[in-house]
C-alpha cells in the first residue's frame, strides 16, 4: 500500500519524496495474544508464590518431597519440596515453599515439628497421622526479624497458636518426676502444665517452666506456693493413716499443684514469668515462712546409727530445722572417731518466742556477731544439743536442743564458723552407763564368799533348831504342864465364885495359848528356817494354817 503526500508547494527543481507506512497482519495478533497471556500468568503465578524456608531436623522419619504438607490450625499452609541431608551428614534440611498468606511464618521465632502419633506426659496426640500420613505442624512467631533457616523441634510444643495465660518458673533442687506435660493443678483442677525445664546457672539446680492457661493465671498471686503433687503422700501419725493425692494422672507422671496460704492480705496477681520455689509437699509449702537459716556444728562422741540428713531439729520440742551432713571423723588424741553433724535452724519458725526474744533483747538478726554472742549466752547457760530416740520400731533418732544448768561448762569459740554447739549423751547412752556401773558394783561383791557364809550359818540355825525342839521345848512344855496342874488344884481349893479363882482361871487360858503359840513357832521355823535372817513374808499364810505341826 503505497501512499503520497505533500506539504506544501514543491520548489522548483526538486524530485517529491516518497515514504512507506508498515502494517501488521492478522496472522500474527493470535500469537502475540498468547504470550501476553502467559506473561501475565507468569507474573501473577510469581506475585502470588510464597517464600521458600529450609527447617532442619535430625531425621527425615515421615518427610517426603512434593508430598508432606506444612499445616496450621490443620490448614494447609505449604509443602515439602526437597529433602536432603545437611553438608556435614548430621541432619536433614527439609525445604519448604509456603504459600502466599503464609509468609508471616519467616518470622525467626516460628516454630516447626513433625507431628506423627506420641504417647507423653500430656497424652496421646497425633492420632490422626496413622491415616493421612506425618505431616510438618507450623506455630507463627512474634518476633519482627525474619529468617530462612529453622531448626525443627523433636517434640510438639506444650502451648501454641498464642493460647492466653501466663509463665512462670519454679526453683527446685531436682526434676523429680516431673517432664514436659505434666499438668499443674489448682484445688485439684487442671489448669496448665510444665512446657521446659533446663539446669540453672550453676548447675545445682533446675529451673522449671510452667504455662498456667487464662483465667486461671489470676490465681497465681505474689504470695502463691508450689509444691510437687507427683505421686502418693503417705502419713502415719498419732491421729491415724492418711493417704493424699491430686489425680491418677499426677501418680503416673507427675505433677504440680499451687495455693495462697489461707492468711493472705493484699495479695495481688503475680507479674509474668515470675519465679517461685517448687516445694516438696503441701505441709511444708503452706508452713509459716522460715526465714533465714542458720548453720551450726555439732560433735557427738556417741555411735549415731539412725540419724539422717532431714532428721528434725527440735528446740524444746518444737521443730525449728533439720539434719543437713552426717560425716565420721577421726580424732588423733583421744584415737577415737565422733561424729560431725550439720544443723540448719531457723529461729522464725519460734514464732512468738523470736518476736518477743528480738524484742526484749534488741536483737537484730542480720547482725551475725550480735547472733554469736547470742548464742554464746545460751551455751553459758547450758543449751546443749542431744541425740534422742524419735522411734522406738525404726530406730530413727533427732536432735534435740534444750537447756541443762548441771552440764559441765565448756569454753565457747564464738570465731568458729559454723558456730559449734556443745553436746551431752543420749538418754539411752546415759542409761546404759548407769547399768554398766551397776554390773561392774555387783561384780566386785565377794558374791561366793557371802554365799558360803550363809550356807554355814543356815547349818547352825537348822543344828539349834533341832536341839530347841530336843530338849529346851519339851522341858519348856513339861514346865507348863506342871504349873497347870499346880494351879488346877489351887483352882480346887477355892471357892467357886471367888476372884481369885476367875483369874486363876484366865491364866490357865493364857498358859495353853502360850504353848499352841510355841509349838506353832517350832513348826515353822521347822520348815523356814531362812525366816530367821530375812522375816516371815507378808503373803505367809497364818502359822495355825501351815499344816499339822510335826509330832
Amino acid at each position: 500500500m503505497k501512499s503520497q503526500a505533500t506539504d506544501g508547494p514543491q520548489a522548483p527543481g526538486q524530485a517529491p519524496v516518497k515514504t512507506r507506512r508498515f502494517s501488521v497482519s492478522l496472522v500474527w495478533i493470535v500469537p502475540i495474544v498468547a504470550v501476553l497471556v502467559g506473561l501475565s500468568l507468569v507474573v501473577h503465578s510469581m506475585l502470588q508464590e510464597g517464600p521458600t524456608i529450609t527447617v532442619t531436623f535430625k531425621t527425615g522419619s515421615g518427610l517426603t518431597a512434593n508430598k508432606t504438607e506444612v499445616k496450621y490450625r490443620n490448614v494447609v499452609i505449604g509443602q515439602v519440596s526437597d529433602v536432603e541431608l545437611s553438608n556435614d551428614q548430621k541432619s536433614v534440611n527439609a525445604t519448604i515453599k509456603l504459600s502466599k498468606q503464609a509468609e508471616s511464618f519467616t518470622r525467626e521465632d516460628s516454630q516447626f515439628w513433625v507431628v506423627r502419633p506420641r504417647i507423653g506426659a500430656g497424652g496421646v496426640s497425633g492420632i490422626d497421622t496413622l491415616l493421612s500420613g506425618d505431616y510438618i505442624g507450623a506455630d507463627i512467631g512474634q518476633a519482627n526479624a525474619r529468617s530462612k533457616n529453622f531448626t525443627g523441634l523433636e517434640n510438639p510444643p506444650p502451648i501454641t497458636y498464642g493460647e492466653p495465660g501466663k509463665r512462670f518458673t519454679l526453683r527446685t533442687d531436682d526434676l523429680g518426676s516431673l517432664d514436659i506435660g505434666s499438668p499443674v493443678y489448682y484445688r485439684k483442677i487442671p489448669v496448665g502444665q510444665v512446657v521446659a525445664y533446663a539446669l540453672n546457672a550453676d548447675g545445682k539446680g533446675v529451673d522449671i517452666e510452667i504455662f498456667v492457661h487464662s483465667p486461671n493465671d489470676a490465681y497465681v498471686t505474689d504470695n502463691t506456693r508450689f509444691w510437687n503433687a507427683s505421686g502418693i503422700d503417705v502419713n502415719v501419725g498419732a491421729n491415724g493413716f492418711s493417704v493424699k493425692t491430686e489425680s491418677l494422672s499426677s501418680i503416673l507422671v507427675g505433677g504440680i499443684a499451687f495455693r495462697a496460704p489461707d492468711y493472705s492480705p493484699n495479695d495481688q496477681p503475680a507479674a509474668e514469668d515470675k519465679a517461685f520455689d517448687l516445694f516438696e509437699d503441701q505441709l511444708t509449702a503452706l508452713a509459716p515462712p522460715s526465714g533465714k537459716g542458720q548453720f551450726l556444728s555439732l560433735r557427738f562422741d556417741q555411735a549415731l546409727r539412725g540419724l539422717k540428713v532431714g532428721a528434725p531439729v527440735e528446740f524444746l520440742g518444737i521443730e525449728f530445722g533439720k539434719v543437713v551432713a552426717v560425716n565420721l571423723d577421726f580424732d588423733a588424741k583421744k584415737r577415737s572417731f565422733p561424729v560431725n553433724v550439720g544443723i540448719v535452724i531457723y529461729p522464725q519458725r519460734l514464732g512468738q518466742a523470736h518476736a518477743k526474744m528480738l524484742e526484749v533483747l534488741k536483737h537484730d538478726p542480720n547482725d551475725e556477731a550480735a547472733g554469736v554472742r547470742l548464742m554464746g549466752s545460751f551455751i553459758e547457760n547450758g543449751l546443749r544439743a542431744q541425740a534422742r530416740s524419735g522411734n522406738l520400731l525404726t530406730g530413727q533418732l533427732y536432735i534435740a536442743l534444750d537447756f541443762y544448768p548441771k552440764a559441765e561448762k565448756v569454753v565457747f569459740d564464738p570465731t568458729a564458723r559454723p558456730v559449734s554447739i556443745p553436746t551431752v549423751p543420749g538418754s539411752l547412752e546415759q542409761l546404759q552407763e548407769k547399768l554398766e556401773g551397776m554390773i561392774t558394783k555387783i561384780n566386785q561383791l565377794p558374791i561366793e564368799r557371802i554365799a558360803g557364809n550363809l550356807d554355814s550359818n543356815l547349818v547352825e540355825l537348822r543344828k539349834g533348831l533341832a536341839q530347841f525342839n530336843a530338849k529346851t521345848l519339851p522341858g519348856v512344855q513339861t514346865t507348863l504342864a506342871d504349873v497347870s496342874k499346880t494351879l488346877q488344884s489351887a483352882s480346887s481349893t477355892l471357892a467357886e465364885d471367888s476372884p481369885q479363882r476367875e483369874q486363876l482361871g484366865q491364866t490357865l487360858e493364857e498358859l495353853g495359848r502360850m504353848s499352841r503359840s510355841l509349838r506353832e513357832l517350832s513348826d515353822y521355823l521347822g520348815r523356814h528356817p531362812e525366816s530367821l535372817i530375812r522375816g516371815r513374808p507378808d503373803n505367809a499364810a497364818p502359822m495355825d494354817l501351815q499344816g499339822p505341826p510335826r509330832k
